[in-house]
């Protein structure tokens, strides 16, 4: 009875799986959404965003063009914010979504994510002038050692004030590092990126975190980028991918493939290396890591 359940849910779904394709070839257009200031990943230019993002996008989409009856296929970018990315899948206003946004289960529960597509790092912006202890910490210096490396910590910690994006899984890390410690501090939710650096530069917040490769640019694009910086330190990976509409398995499997033929012929080093400079050793075998075979189907006697 529960296998003739799980079926009877799985062929109820399998219209929903094509859905967007078939309004991609009924319209003869795909409808591409990006966040206009998320350098490297996505950034207005004109009529056309440019970004690594980006590229891979219009990689899928020449892709698309080969499919039966998409010769002809045309281009439309929609800028969105931060908050209209989940709704506009939803509501079909957007085909597919090309930004860097960070996988999570609570996500999956409302779209579809691709491969990753770049190894996030989550990193910490700080002030130049910041103290010794907050950086001692930061660095991950405290030694740890029992009721002795908690008293560090929550003297590096404690009274500070630590900005983040609002609804992002960067403040999810920092509340929970900070219960878990037991630190008196207070978290700062700011609406982006800008925001976030700024605050840290005017010293509004002694530290932003968010991903170490955005919080590099962002800094340096900043009139006060001499009076900052970005630790060295990457606190953790987390997989950004590109995303969907929910239960549209056949778009994903398409942007998965092209996905994984890039990172097959080693084409992703070189776009890579044009927006994030040489790619590590790690970054190469997590690229190796995140391709997929194409595999046959063998049937059986």
């Amino acid at each position: 009875m529960r296998r003739l359940a799980w079926m009877l849910a799985w062929l109820l779904a399998q219209p929903l799986a094509a859905q967007t394709l078939e309004q991609i070839r009924a319209s003869q257009r795909i409808t591409l959404g990006y966040l206009p200031n998320m350098a490297p990943f996505s950034v207005s230019n004109g009529e056309e965003p440019q970004g690594y993002a980006i590229e891979l996008c219009q990689r899928v989409t020449e892709r698309l063009r080969r499919e039966p009856g998409l010769a002809q296929l045309q281009v439309r970018y929609q800028a969105l914010k931060g908050q209209e990315i989940l709704p506009a899948l939803q509501r079909g206003e957007v085909d597919l979504m090309c930004s860097a946004l960070v996988e999570t289960l609570e996500r999956r529960k409302w779209v579809n994510f691709s491969l990753p597509i770049y190894p996030a790092g989550r990193g910490v912006l700080v002030r130049a002038d910041a103290s010794p202890s907050l950086l001692a910490v930061l660095n991950g210096q405290a030694v740890h050692t029992g009721p002795q490396w908690r008293a560090t910590i929550n003297r590096g910690l404690s009274k500070q004030r630590f900005a983040v994006i609002g609804g992002s899984t960067a403040e999810d890390w920092v509340r929970n590092k900070l219960r878990l410690f037991g630190v008196l501090a207070t978290v700062v939710p700011v609406q982006g990126m800008d925001e976030g650096v700024e605050l840290v530069a005017s010293g509004g917040a002694d530290a932003f975190f968010a991903d170490r490769v955005v919080l590099l640019n962002r800094a340096a694009r900043n009139a006060h980028a001499q009076e900052l910086q970005v630790l060295d330190k990457s606190f953790e990976l987390e997989p950004v991918g590109l995303v969907m509409p929910r239960g549209d398995d056949a778009l994903r499997l398409l942007v998965d493939s092209e996905l994984s033929l890039i990172y097959r012929s080693g084409e992703i080093e070189w776009l890579y290396r044009r927006y994030f400079g040489e790619p590590s050793a790690q970054v190469r075998q997590l690229f190796q890591a995140y391709t997929r075979p194409e595999g046959r189907v063998t049937p059986r006697p």
